[in-house]
């Protein structure tokens, strides 16, 4: 009997890493260059043990810095590397890890593909038994990567950080199977998957704000505290290992279970049905009707990381102190010197990280019309008297707007938390809204013209991401930098004066880029 309901599993497999052949690489070594480009840049900062230890000594007085990366627990290169990049790659690979799940779990039977695969021999248990093997894949492939490029600075360090990261991807992969048994559909199943990563990191914040060796029990609640707390080049405990895997196979028996007690298609949680009526009689208000959850989730958390990042600004100027390295990289990035320089430079450097991951919004935004083509929920809609561009307007207007929305509460929450200069971050953040737009433009033209790529979009929030992330600390030439939109734009607060040619001029270019897209859909066929 068990086995009849893992029939078809290597079947389903292979064609789940077919599917995934480009997304899933490009995950994967984003993950693992985050890390791996860390011990160089570092040993560029803090080349001396004398400065490593400097580091360490202000780390653990900065609760601030401590929230954001977690606490450090040595001043090696490899301790620093765990600590600068763990938390944020356990996220990373968090993210892959239920967005395999949820695409070849609750994405496959909302789109009626997984109905066509069961008809033949495949068995109950089969998909989401395929999707957790993906997910497997990814993590260990990063973890190899992680653990190969590390060996240098300590095999054992380097095994025990590839395997956290590894971990918690399959973690959060478990979690993911959990909800999409839950949801009815696959975009709240991301959510409420995306919800649970969030409230681990928020966990973690709060608990490491508090506490400078990890001790605090918000920390260990959290499955992004239990990375830090493998220690990894820092006298490594791998018992820590096991609270993973308890975790894994009890969420993994719990999905499987519900898988076993639901039919294709349905859900545990129904979606309350309403009106096509009133509010709901426009394309627009359909469109801010299916994405209005997810812009408030967004919202929330741009407040949020605003206010975290603004009440990090003085911490991080201590941080900086006189190491001449790491003021030359957030002068880069942001600012002029002196003190007050560098405060200036470290709030327009978070504006600017606001406007980087305001990016990964927009894209998904505007791809939720691809969603509702290939899910066939546009052709109703479209079959009324209702065009094409009136209905692509509407999900394009909650991208957008939406877009603008993140960004002026994430530059209220930065002035709000640095408790100065309100005017000053809003602006800054709303001054990244052009780049915003211009990778929200490139999205929507690949979907109007080539619909079946346009998850390409994500390799290019990507790209632009990595290039305003770690550029400037790797000290890529700059004509690689300027690559990005967001390289273009002023920054503010900063020695710089706003100027407005290069915002119009990115502006002007995501209206082009749009009205392309928009008269390539006119002007193909719908996805079948």
């Amino acid at each position: 009997m068990k086995h009849r309901q893992l029939a078809g599993t290597g079947t389903l497999l292979r064609l789940a890493l077919r599917r995934d052949r480009v997304m899933m690489p490009v995950w994967i070594l984003a993950v693992a260059a985050l890390v791996l480009s860390l011990p160089a840049s570092l040993e560029s900062v803090y080349g001396t043990p004398a400065e490593r230890a400097r580091l360490l000594s202000t780390l653990s007085a900065n609760g601030s810095l401590r929230a954001l990366y977690g606490p450090a627990f040595g001043d090696s290169v490899g301790a620093l590397t765990a600590w600068r990049g763990g938390v944020f790659a356990g996220l990373l690979a968090g993210v892959m890890s239920l967005t395999i799940v949820i695409r070849h779990t609750r994405e496959e039977e909302e789109t009626g593909r997984q109905e066509l695969l069961s008809a033949a021999m495949v068995g109950r248990r089969a998909p989401l038994t395929a999707a957790l093997l993906a997910a497997l894949a990814a993590n260990a492939l990063v973890a190899l990567l992680i653990a190969a490029g590390l060996a240098g600075r300590g095999t054992g360090g380097a095994l025990a950080l590839g395997l956290g990261i590894g971990a918690t991807g399959m973690l959060f992969a478990s979690a993911a199977a959990v909800t999409a048994q839950l949801t009815e559909g696959a975009r709240l199943a991301k959510g409420l998957a995306g919800a649970l990563l969030g409230a681990a990191f928020l966990l973690r914040a709060a608990g490491d704000a508090g506490s400078a060796d990890g001790s605090s029990a918000l920390t260990w609640i959290s499955p992004l505290g239990w990375l830090e707390h493998l220690r990894a080049f820092a006298a490594e405990r791998w018992p820590v290992l096991v609270l993973f895997a308890a975790a894994f196979a009890l969420q993994t028996a719990a999905a499987y279970a519900l898988a076993g007690r639901r039919d294709l298609g349905m859900s545990f949680l129904t979606v309350r049905p309403g009106p096509a009526e009133g509010r709901l009689a426009g394309a627009g208000a359909l469109a801010w009707r299916l994405q209005r959850g997810g812009l408030l989730g967004w919202s929330l958390g741009f407040l949020v990381a605003g206010a975290v990042f603004g009440g990090m600004a003085d911490g991080a100027t201590e941080l900086v102190g006189d190491n001449a390295r790491t003021r030359e990289i957030v002068e880069r990035m942001g600012g002029a010197g002196g003190r007050a320089g560098l405060t200036d430079a470290f709030l327009a450097t978070m504006a600017g990280m606001l406007g980087l991951v305001a990016a990964l919004f927009i894209v998904s935004s505007v791809l939720r019309l691809g969603a509702e083509e290939s899910g066939q929920r546009a052709e109703p809609v479209l079959a009324n008297a209702v065009g094409r561009l009136r209905w692509a307007a509407g999900h394009l207007a909650v991208a957008f707007g939406g877009s603008a929305l993140i960004l002026l509460l994430g530059g209220l929450g930065l002035g709000l938390g640095h408790g100065a200069g309100l005017a000053q971050t809003v602006g800054g953040a709303l001054v990244q809204l052009p780049a915003v737009w211009v990778i929200g433009a490139v999205a929507a033209l690949l979907y109007g013209a080539v619909p079946g790529r346009a998850s390409a979009a994500w390799a290019v929030a990507g790209a632009v991401l990595a290039l305003g992330w770690i550029g400037p600390a790797l000290n890529l030439p700059r004509a690689v930098l300027d690559l990005s939109p967001f390289a273009h734009l002023p920054r503010i607060p900063g020695s710089e004066a706003l100027t407005w040619a290069p915002p119009l001029m990115l502006t002007a270019l995501a209206a082009a880029l749009l009205a392309a897209a928009l008269t390539a859909l006119r002007r193909r066929d719908l996805m079948a």
